[in-house]
């Protein structure tokens, strides 16, 4: 224990995040008591069957709407399911709702197609009730089909002859906020004539430390560079950095001298960073380049797991493990479930083999990025309406996926990390609801998983008992699954050396 002590101190905090502001202070709150909240928000919540704000919502509502009014960039770390989407978007469209001219002013951006589907969702419930219109740019459609959603052209009346030096062909933004993944916004940013941040006010980082984490061909560096201010003090030239122009409209950012804008631009770029999980890496932190942050955080700890969780361990011989995990699904008796494996390769693997379980009466489905984005989103849709009890995932829905009435979550493979077993547990016991997280290990992992809850402050993870005498009744159907799934795996390698053969002579051919 004191070891830990010593190496907590040996580890650079920023000054701003050692007084953050505790979220847990706050109560949940009634929509007709939020201050300044407008009335069609409030009409457009409840038609979403959301009658108050969380305490995360509610905080950053105070600093963005409130006595705050985006005086300070925002750093929220706050567990999975604790509402941190509306939390932003709730401020991002009220903001803009007095906007007169269309102009691309929010960006929010998330590592996946599923997360940034699933966002926009949220936005388009909550944008038109205030005459605001919302984008997609995630490659889930081709590129020119995203284009004709994102940019407007002029209307040109036909049969009009129009003077080429005197008529200004000028596109512009057909949204207001856009919800987009790093590769499909640097495709828009490098080849879309039209597209520019130049009027962005708002900047949303969702699942920061992944997004800090991974490269993503150095959005963040050219999102910044976009929408900071040039040496003489304007915007930077649309022809120095993007191949287009965009009209006469401008937003002119200039570097400003009064306290807290030396050196940088206003009117500047109001940036919110979310995570279940936030780094505290100084390094990282600083390609944000952020204004005066203030940290939200729930407590002290830095690692949170839902309030209504419960951790239980599940003890198994190695080499019968699939059985066990079929032994639990029975005993959960088809309640939403998602089962998480430590890699695509497993989930394939894990799904085909039980698959060839005769009688098994479970409904289950694979879920992951080996598959098409249209066979996700199906399986998804599937999962969420009830016709799938389980899904069986790699981490492609560790992060900030959304599916409403998950009762447990079954760690088959145990996360090596308490980042990730955060993730994967807050798909459920979301929004207040109780749910469980199972974890299968053998007896050798039990230590390792007790000192890594111990990071998030969990001392109680007690033994979910699976009778001997099922495992016993389940061996000769797992023995038959087994060889099924040999002869499967050889059936498989056997088309794809196929496959690569073919391929290969018709490039000796050409």
């Amino acid at each position: 224990m004191e070891e830990e002590k010593e190496l907590k101190k040996n580890i650079p905090v920023l000054p701003w995040m050692r007084n953050p502001v505790d979220i847990t202070t706050f109560d949940q709150c009634s929509l007709d008591l939020v201050p300044f909240i407008d009335p069609r928000l409030v009409v457009a919540l409840k038609n979403m069957s959301i009658t108050s704000l969380f305490p995360v919502q509610l905080s950053v509502w105070q600093e963005t709407i409130g006595p705050g009014s985006f005086e300070r960039d925002l750093c929220i770390n706050s567990p999975t399911g604790s509402g941190k989407t509306l939390a932003y978007a709730l401020p991002i469209v009220q903001m803009l709702s007095t906007r007169a001219v269309k102009c691309l002013r929010a960006l929010v951006v998330l590592p996946t197609r599923d997360l940034a589907l699933q966002v926009k969702e949220v936005f388009s419930a909550l944008a038109p009730a205030l005459g605001l219109s919302v984008g997609l740019a995630v490659g889930q459609s081709s590129i020119s089909d995203e284009i004709s959603e994102l940019i407007k052209k002029p209307n040109v009346e036909y049969g009009i002859c129009y003077d080429p030096e005197e008529f200004s062909y000028e596109l512009q933004s057909a949204v207001d906020i856009l919800v987009a993944t790093p590769g499909r916004l640097m495709d828009h940013i490098n080849n879309t004539d039209g597209f520019t941040l130049e009027h962005l006010c708002y900047l949303v980082i969702d699942e920061t430390d992944r997004l800090l984490r991974e490269a993503y061909q150095s959005w963040l560096p050219t999102v910044i560079q976009l929408t900071s201010s040039s040496v003489d003090g304007n915007f930077p030239s649309a022809d120095d950095l993007l191949p287009f122009t965009y009209g006469s409209l401008k937003t002119i950012r200039r570097v400003g001298t009064e306290r807290g804008f030396k050196g940088k631009a206003y009117p500047r770029l109001a940036k919110m960073v979310l995570s279940a999980t936030l780094t505290q890496d100084p390094s990282k932190l600083a390609q944000l380049d952020l204004h005066h942050p203030l940290l939200l955080t729930t407590g002290e700890r830095r690692y949170k797991l839902p309030e209504e969780l419960k951790s239980f361990k599940v003890l198994c011989q190695s080499k019968l493990k699939p059985i066990y995990l079929v032994s639990l699904l029975q005993n959960l008796q088809g309640e939403k479930s998602i089962v998480f494996t430590s890699s695509v390769e497993s989930t394939h693997r894990l799904c085909t083999l039980l698959k060839f379980f005769d009688n098994l009466q479970i409904e289950f489905k694979e879920y992951s990025r080996l598959q098409r984005q249209s066979v996700r989103s199906k399986t998804l849709r599937a999962f969420r309406s009830g016709q799938v009890q389980v899904l069986i995932s790699s981490d492609a829905m560790t992060r900030g996926m959304d599916v409403e009435g998950v009762r447990n979550v079954i760690n088959y493979d145990m996360p090596a990390y308490i980042k990730t077993y955060i993730h994967r547990a807050g798909r459920t016991a979301r929004a207040g609801l109780s749910g469980c997280c199972f974890t299968l290990m053998h007896k050798d992992e039990i230590k390792r998983f007790k000192k890594m809850l111990q990071k998030a402050d969990c001392n109680s993870c007690p033994t979910y008992s699976v009778s001997s005498e099922v495992i016993e009744s389940l061996r000769p159907m797992y023995t038959s699954a087994l060889d099924k799934l040999r002869e499967n795996v050889e059936s498989e390698k056997f088309k794809k050396s196929k496959i690569r053969l073919k391929t290969s002579n018709v490039r000796k051919e050409k």
